[in-house]
C-alpha cells in the first residue's frame, strides 16, 4: 500500500450552514462595504455599482455548476488543482496546485496589513498605545494558528458568531435606510437602469465586485470534513453565492441611497474609508458606529482564519498526493485536523509579515492593495482553468450526461470569467495603486507560480501521483 493510500483522511462533520459560514467569513462582508463598495462607486460604475454585484453573482452561478457537478467525480479535497489535474492533465493540474498556494497566500498576508492597520488605528482611537502594525498582525497570526491547529468544528463556531456580528450591523443600516425610504433623495434606482449602469467604468467596477467574492470557491478543500460531501458540498457553494450576492446588492444599495446618487459618488470619492462610518452615525447614531469599527476588526481576524483554514488544507492535499513534502500531509492523532501543514502556514504567514514589516511596507496602500489585487488575478485565472477542466473531464469521460452541468454552464462561467480577467489585467495598474512596472511584476507572480508547477511535472513525474487520481464515484453515490 502507498503512502497516499494508508494517510489517514481528515475528519469532521461540518453541515452545509458551518462551510457556509468557513467561506462567507472569507469574503469579509463588512471589509467589503466598508472599503471596496466605496472605492466601487468612485473609481467604477458610480451609483449603478450594486449592478455589478449581480452580474458577478450570475457569472459565478454558472461556474459553480460546474464545480459542483464534478465533487459526485472527485472525492479529494484538493479542490482546483484535483479537478483541473482531471481535466487537463497532471502538469496543469501541478500548475494550479502552485498557483492555489500562492494566490490564498497573497490574499491572507493582504489581510493581516489591512488587519494590523484597523488594529493600531483603533487601539490609538481609545488611547491606546501607538505601537507598530506588523505587532498587532501577529497577535492576530497567533490567535489564527491556535484556532488552525484544532479541530475544524472550533473555527467553524468561532467564524460563526463573528460573522453574525459584522453582517448584523450592516442589515441594520440596511433596514434603517429602506425603511426611512432612503435619503433626500429617496431610494436609489440607478442600478435597475441600463443607460446608468454603463455610465462608469464598467470594467473597473466588475474587477471591484469580482474580488468581493473572493472565498466562496473554498468549499471543496472542506469535504473529507463535511458531512455528506456529495450533497453538502454543492449547496454550501450555491448558498454561499447567494447570500453573499444578495448582501452586497442589498447593502451597496442601501449606502447609495443613503445618500443619493450624486451626493454617493461625492462622498465615496472625498472619503471611501470612512463612508460607512460617517452613514452609521448618521443613521444609527456614534455608538453603532463605534460597535461597527471593533466589528471590522473582527472581520478581518474571521477572513485571516478562514483563509488558513483553506491553506492549510491545501497544504495537507498537497502533502497527500506527493506535490508538497509527506509531512504536510500528517493528521493530529486528537483533532483530526492538518496540523502541520497548518504548523507550516502560520511560519510561512509569519515570515511574510515580518518581511513586510523590516521593508517598511505600507500595510493599507502596499500590502493589501498589491496583494489583494495580485490575488483576485490569481483566482479567476484558477476559476477560469476548471471551468475548462469540467468541460474537458466530461466530454471525454461522458461520466455525466447533463449538458447544462457539464457544457452550457462551464461554458458560460468560462466567458465570463474570462471576460472579467481581461479587465482585470487591463486595469491592474490603478487596481494596485501602483505603476505599470510594479503591476507588470505582481501580475507576473501567479503566472509564474503555475508555469513553476507544469515545468516540475514535465521535468520529474512526482512518486505515487497516480493516487492523486480521482476515482469514479458511483452514481448512487450522489
Amino acid at each position: 500500500m502507498s503512502a497516499d493510500r494508508a494517510a489517514p483522511t481528515l475528519t469532521g462533520s461540518l453541515g452545509t450552514g458551518s462551510i457556509v459560514f468557513m467561506v462567507v467569513a472569507a469574503a469579509a462582508p463588512l471589509t467589503v462595504v466598508s472599503g471596496t463598495v466605496p472605492l466601487g462607486i468612485a473609481l467604477g460604475d458610480r451609483a449603478a455599482f450594486p449592478a455589478t454585484f449581480v452580474i458577478c453573482c450570475v457569472i459565478l452561478l454558472l461556474f459553480a455548476v460546474g464545480y459542483g457537478a464534478m465533487t459526485r467525480h472527485v472525492p479529494q479535497a484538493g479542490a482546483f488543482y484535483t479537478y483541473v489535474q482531471q481535466g487537463l492533465g497532471r502538469p496543469a493540474g501541478r500548475g494550479a496546485a502552485y498557483l492555489a498556494l500562492v494566490t490564498y497566500t497573497a490574499v491572507q498576508l493582504a489581510v493581516y496589513g489591512y488587519l494590523g492597520a484597523v488594529a493600531a488605528d483603533l487601539v490609538q482611537h481609545y488611547g491606546g498605545p501607538s505601537l507598530p502594525w506588523w505587532l498587532w498582525a501577529a497577535v492576530a497570526l497567533a490567535g489564527v494558528g491556535f484556532l488552525g491547529h484544532r479541530h475544524i468544528d472550533v473555527s467553524g463556531k468561532v467564524l460563526g458568531v463573528l460573522l453574525l456580528g459584522e453582517v448584523g450591523v450592516v442589515l441594520a443600516l440596511d433596514a434603517v435606510v429602506v425603511g426611512r425610504g432612503g435619503g433626500s433623495s429617496g431610494l436609489s434606482t440607478a442600478f435597475l437602469q441600463p443607460e446608468q449602469v454603463g455610465s462608469g467604468s464598467l470594467g473597473l467596477g466588475l474587477v471591484f465586485a469580482i474580488a468581493s467574492y473572493l472565498g466562496f470557491e473554498a468549499t471543496a478543500v472542506f469535504r473529507d470534513e463535511a458531512r455528506d460531501p456529495h450533497r453538502t458540498i454543492p449547496r454550501a457553494t450555491y448558498l454561499s453565492l447567494v447570500l453573499i450576492g444578495g448582501f452586497y446588492t442589498l447593502s451597496s444599495w442601501a449606502l447609495v441611497s443613503a445618500w443619493g446618487d450624486d451626493q454617493a459618488v461625492q462622498a465615496a470619492t472625498a472619503d471611501p474609508g470612512g463612508m460607512l462610518l460617517t452613514t452609521m452615525q448618521h443613521h444609527l447614531g456614534s455608538t453603532v458606529a463605534d460597535i461597527a469599527q471593533v466589528l471590522l476588526l473582527t472581520s478581518l481576524f474571521a477572513a485571516a482564519l478562514s483563509f488558513h483554514n483553506v491553506l492549510a488544507r491545501y497544504g495537507y492535499a498537497l502533502g497527500t498526493s506527493g506535490l508538497l513534502p509527506r509531512l504536510s500531509g500528517s493528521r493530529h492523532p486528537r483533532h483530526g485536523s492538518p496540523h502541520t501543514a497548518s504548523l507550516l502556514q502560520s511560519a510561512c504567514a509569519a515570515i511574510l509579515v515580518a518581511v513586510c514589516a523590516v521593508t517598511g511596507m505600507d500595510p493599507v496602500t502596499q500590502v493589501f492593495a498589491w496583494l489583494a489585487g495580485t490575488a483576485t488575478l490569481g483566482i479567476l485565472l484558477l476559476m477560469s482553468l476548471t471551468c475548462l477542466a469540467v468541460i474537458v473531464y466530461f466530454r471525454r469521460t461522458r461520466r455525466d450526461p447533463r449538458t447544462w452541468h457539464t457544457v452550457v454552464a462551464p461554458g458560460l462561467g468560462l466567458l465570463g470569467l474570462a471576460g472579467c480577467l481581461v479587465l482585470a489585467v487591463a486595469n491592474f495598474p490603478l487596481l494596485i495603486g501602483g505603476s505599470t512596472t510594479l503591476a507588470t511584476a505582481l501580475g507576473a507572480a501567479p503566472l509564474g507560480a503555475f508555469a513553476i508547477g507544469v515545468l516540475l511535472a514535465l521535468w520529474r513525474r512526482p512518486r505515487n501521483l497516480e493516487t492523486a487520481v480521482a476515482q469514479p464515484v458511483p452514481e448512487t453515490a450522489a
